[in-house]
Formats: C-alpha cells, sequence, structure tokens
C-alpha cells in the first residue's frame, strides 16, 4: 500500500523548500502587475506603485514584494543566450528597476515560462535555465512566477521534469529565489482529477508557491458582466478549498491575485476575497492600479488583524466546517492557541446564521471571546454565536479563551464535492452538502471519526463495508495521506465512494472516488523525500 501511495520524488543534492520553510516562513505578500494591467506595462507603473505601495502603508502591513508578470523581455536574446528587457518599455534596465525597488525597502520578481515561450510569445526558458536563474540573480531578482504554457509533451512527467531541473538551479544558488510554480493550474478543472493531484504531490517539493487553478478574470475581461467577476473569485475559492492537505510551512497553495479595484465588484465581495484568501493563509499579492485605490480599499487591505490570519506562524489554511445554499463555515487553529471562525454569506440576500462552539472544534464549556476582525470589536459566548451579513459579505473572527480544539468539519469528494453524511441507521453516504450535524465530523489524535449527530459512534470498517459502529479497535482509525486517502489501519484499504455510499477499497492512485478533504488540524502523512 506505502509503495503505491508514497511519490517516489529523488532529490539528490537539493533540500525541498518545506524542509527549509527560512526561505518563506510565511505566504508571500506584495504587487503583480498582470491582472490588471496585463502587458500595458512600462517602467513607469513600477516606479508609481512602488512609491505608493511604500506611502499607502502597504510595506509597513507587510507587502514587501513588488513582482513583474509577462511582457516584459525583448523578442530575442541576446547573441550569448541570455534573456534581456524591452528597453522600450524599461529604458533604465531591470537592474535599475531592482535598484529602485530595494531601495525603498521591497523585493523584486520577475515572471517567466518552464517551455518555449512565455503565454504572452516571449522567449521562455526551456533550455536555458541555469544561464536564466544566474541572469535574475545578478539582476538583483529573489522570486521567480514560473509559468507552464508551451510545454510539449503537456504531460505531468514533463512539467515534473522542467520544474525540478528548476528547483535543483535555484536551490544551487547562493541566495535561493522564492520559487512559484504554475504548473497544477494547466492540469485543473479536468474531469479526471488523478493527473492535477499528481502535480500537487510534487509542487512542495520544489517551491514555495503554487498557482492551483485559473486565472483569476484580469481587469475588464467580463465588461459590466458583475456576476461573472464574483463568480471568477468563487471558483479560484472552490478550488483552494480541494487542497489543504498540501500545504504546510514552506509552500503555500495560491489561489491568484488579490484584485481590490474591479469596479464591478461591491465592496463586501472586495472585502470577502480579502478575508478568505487570509484565512487560507494564502498569499496576499495585490494586481491594481495602487496609487488609484480608495481610501477604504486600503484600509482593509491593510488590516493588520487579518493579515495577521494570513500569516499565522502555523499556515494552516482554514477548511469547510459546513456549506449549504447559503453559508460556508471555515475554521483553523491559529499559533497562540486561538480559533479563526470565517463565514461567507454566498447568498443574494441578506442572511443570518449561528454557528455552535462544537461545530468549530472548541471542546469545553467557554465562555469564548469572538473578535470581529473587520470592526476590532469583541463580544462573549458560550455555546453558539450568531451573525448576521449582507450578501457576498464575511464575517472573519479571532477566537480566544479557547481551552482545547479537536479538529471538526466537512469530509467531501472533492471531485463531487458531495459531503460525508451519517444516518440513524448507521449507515454512512455522500449526499449534497446541507450544512447538518449529520455532515460534520470529529477527527480523534487517534484517528477515530464521528458525527457530531452521534459522537459516541466511529466511522468504522467491516466485512460488510463502512457504516457508523464501536469506536474500539484499529477498524475504527484512519489515516489521512497527502494524496487525499483515507486508510483504515486495520485493512489498510481507503474509504470510497461509490453511488453515493461509503465503501472501502484497494487504494488506487488518487482517484476521484477516493480523494477526500478533511478537517484543518487533522495529520496529515506525506510522502518520503530520498
Amino acid at each position: 500500500m506505502a509503495a503505491l501511495l508514497v511519490p517516489s520524488l529523488v532529490l539528490i543534492g537539493v533540500h525541498a523548500s518545506i524542509e527549509d520553510p527560512s526561505i518563506s516562513p510565511t505566504p508571500p505578500m506584495g504587487f503583480n502587475d498582470w491582472s490588471r494591467f496585463e502587458c500595458a506595462i512600462n517602467q513607469t507603473l513600477f516606479v508609481e506603485t512602488t512609491d505608493a505601495m511604500l506611502s499607502r502603508g502597504f510595506l509597513a502591513a507587510g507587502y514587501n514584494r513588488i513582482n513583474i508578470d509577462d511582457c516584459w523581455p525583448a523578442h530575442e536574446r541576446l547573441p550569448n543566450g541570455s534573456l534581456t528587457w524591452n528597453e522600450t518599455l524599461f529604458p533604465n534596465g531591470l537592474p535599475w528597476l531592482a535598484n529602485y525597488v530595494h531601495s525603498k525597502g521591497f523585493h523584486f520578481g520577475i515572471y517567466e515560462d518552464a517551455g518555449n515561450a512565455t503565454c504572452g510569445g516571449y522567449p521562455g526558458t526551456l533550455g536555458h535555465e541555469q544561464l536564466d536563474a544566474e541572469t535574475f540573480e545578478n539582476w538583483g531578482i529573489d522570486y521567480l512566477k514560473l509559468d507552464g504554457c508551451n510545454v510539449f509533451p503537456s504531460t505531468e512527467q514533463r512539467y515534473q521534469d522542467i520544474y525540478g531541473e528548476w528547483h535543483q538551479v535555484l536551490t544551487a544558488l547562493q541566495h535561493p529565489l522564492i520559487f512559484s510554480e504554475s504548473a497544477p493550474a494547466y492540469f485543473a478543472g479536468t474531469r479526471n482529477n488523478t493527473a492535477w493531484y499528481e502535480v500537487m504531490d510534487w509542487v512542495p517539493l520544489y517551491g514555495e508557491l503554487a498557482r492551483h487553478s485559473t486565472d483569476i478574470a484580469v481587469y475588464d475581461y467580463y465588461g459590466n458582466d458583475s456576476a461573472k467577476y464574483w463568480d471568477s473569485v468563487m471558483t479560484n475559492y472552490g478550488f483552494e478549498v480541494l487542497l489543504a492537505r498540501y500545504q504546510q510551512p514552506g509552500y503555500y497553495n495560491d489561489p491568484d491575485f488579490i484584485i481590490p479595484d474591479w469596479p464591478w465588484l461591491t465592496l463586501d465581495e472586495h472585502k470577502s476575497h480579502f478575508a478568505l484568501w487570509a484565512s487560507f493563509s494564502a498569499p496576499l499579492i495585490i494586481s491594481a492600479w495602487v496609487p488609484g485605490l480608495a481610501d477604504d480599499v486600503v484600509e482593509f487591505l491593510t488590516n493588520t488583524d487579518i493579515i495577521a490570519i494570513d500569516q499565522d506562524a502555523l499556515t494552516l489554511q482554514a477548511t469547510l466546517v459546513s456549506s449549504d445554499e447559503n453559508f460556508d463555515v471555515l475554521t483553523k487553529n491559529l499559533a497562540n492557541g486561538d480559533r479563526l471562525l470565517t463565514v461567507l454569506n454566498k447568498g443574494d440576500n441578506t442572511n443570518t446564521t449561528s454557528v455552535t462552539a462544537a461545530r468549530i472544534g472548541l471542546v469545553g464549556d467557554g465562555p469564548y471571546t469572538a473578535k470581529d476582525l473587520w470592526t476590532g470589536e469583541s463580544s462573549a459566548f458560550t455555546s453558539e454565536m450568531k451573525t448576521t451579513l449582507s450578501t457576498h459579505a464575511t464575517g472573519i473572527y479571532r477566537i480566544s479563551g479557547v481551552n482545547a480544539t479537536i479538529p471538526t468539519g466537512m469530509i467531501f469528494n472533492t471531485a463531487n464535492k458531495r459531503c460525508m453524511t451519517a444516518h440513524q441507521n448507521a449507515h454512512v453516504t455522500f449526499t449534497q452538502c446541507d450544512a447538518s450535524d449529520a455532515q460534520v465530523w470529529l477527527v480523534s489524535a487517534q484517528g477515530g471519526i464521528s458525527p457530531l449527530s452521534a459522537p459516541s459512534m466511529c466511522l468504522a470498517q467491516s466485512s460488510g463495508g463502512v457504516a457508523l459502529g464501536s469506536c474500539s479497535g484499529s477498524s475504527a482509525t484512519w489515516t489521512y495521506h497527502v494524496t487525499g486517502n483515507l486508510i483504515n489501519n486495520a485493512s489498510g484499504q481507503c474509504l470510497q465512494e461509490r453511488n453515493q455510499h461509503a465503501k472501502a477499497a484497494t487504494c488506487g492512485v488518487e482517484l476521484d472516488q477516493q480523494v477526500f478533504a478533511l478537517p484543518s488540524g487533522v495529520d496529515v502523512i506525506r510522502g518520503n523525500v530520498v
């Protein structure tokens, strides 16, 4: 079983980023031009953005990176094979711009592509990896976003070969660059997730963050169709919630840029975007015309309480406690012992919901204190907390007074997003998520899995299949693997959804019917790196 499930990646003479989290101990924060400007870039844009990021308080809040995206290179390499910049757009050169950015207290990052050409048609890095890495280092660059256009053949193995070579090249530099990988995005959203997850298995070993799915909508892409911009944010949010098991200190799932000056989104939608990304401990990379940002937008983007959630030392990704037609509830532990509660109103009207202490994994009777991170106001609660949110708004609360927590939340199939559901007859099925107690599961340190609706019973495997039963014995304990497999400790078989029923079967390689998302805080068995 282990030989089948554990990724066998051999990294000779180099260290994986997750083995050296000091390269990026928390998610990167900063600016990137792409979503707002695409190829309409020049030296002045970056100078004025750098100045505004400093004067408007972004650097003080932690946004310390200025990153340039596609369309910066000249169309041809120099005679010695080196990349060079478009001299019309950057008359003083990228080394000069790097020095300017550094002089203001920021780091400088750059974009390139793993294939023959960038997505914009400029020279790619294939076959020039060592030369290009040394060039970037000499220019004063310390962050590389490596896209995945024009890679042939476009197989998972080919991407792994190229990104693995880049990992070795970057690691060998005197000052290793932060490595942002875009490979997973080229396998997301297909009818079969296996190849996507196979890419996700190795990106944490090669870099500090990975663009896992579709690009967020670029400025004016949908014209005045406001709903589609919110849909774009929700699409990337939807991909992110499938991948929490991969995140750990030194590596971060990247759902793409923060887009705070899109006029087609409401202020509540902009704030939700920011709060959700922060709850995920995702990279906070702003793509906007920073000098022109409204004061209320600057205010929420520099909210120190919410940034502290994103930059929390545990770097846990919040996971779903429950989901129904109107509300998503997410939670995670924080380094000082507090608990995060994030509530998204997906509905098209103002709605009210109550969240019990037990649902978010709080052990004990309280009282607890909930700090509203938007207003800074605190309130006390014991058994449950009520919140009212306008359409597409997100409440984000820091819960203190916590004695202990237990990983609690949804267990769902990441292919079809159906929730594991307990029934009174002890049967377990996978049904549409409805936020009932029968779909909220508690996972003990020993691997027992119990529904909130029947906490004295555990998910167990027997000759009759998988159902609720006694919590004694190894057949009632499970181990969660980074591949998403939930493995029974007695049989070594994997939980499987079959025709909406919970079964156990021989473990495959990240089969859609065997990959599940579990609550934040569950111990994850990760692949060996030799």
